[in-house]
């Protein structure tokens, strides 16, 4: 008779789908972030490898968060949702401009503007 273990992956994704759960508003953008600079990494190293394809999976699936987080602001917060939107447009227009000229420097660029956007965040989660 086998016995079931969980594989490290298994674990991870159960970790992963806890921490989600039980994670308050705040720590669900900086969950955000995080995720989006992950794949923007993996997206600048794909490129600068010429991995055309993974590099446009990657840069995808980081434009999408980027687009749920623009999404989700509220308007009526003001200056500060206003300053996101505008920021989120520019970034996604810059991985845009990335993935047409091919340059991973301008991924990293958007990643670092994520980054100060990501600590921001965790200051005010961890408030």
């Amino acid at each position: 008779m086998s016995t079931y273990t969980p594989s490290h992956s298994h674990s991870q994704q159960a970790y992963r789908a806890s921490s989600v759960l039980t994670a308050t508003p705040g720590q669900l953008v900086v969950m955000l972030y995080d995720g989006a600079r992950r794949f923007l990494t993996q997206a600048s190293a794909a490129m600068g490898e010429r991995q055309i394809v993974v590099a446009h999976n990657k840069l995808t699936r980081a434009e999408n968060i980027i687009r749920h987080l623009r999404g989700t602001l509220d308007m009526d917060q003001g200056q500060i949702a206003e300053r996101l939107q505008s920021i989120y447009a520019f970034s996604l227009g810059h991985l845009r401009q990335a993935r047409l000229d091919q340059d991973p420097k301008k991924i990293d660029e958007v990643s670092e503007i994520l980054g100060k956007l990501r600590e921001s965040w965790a200051t005010i989660a961890a408030a």
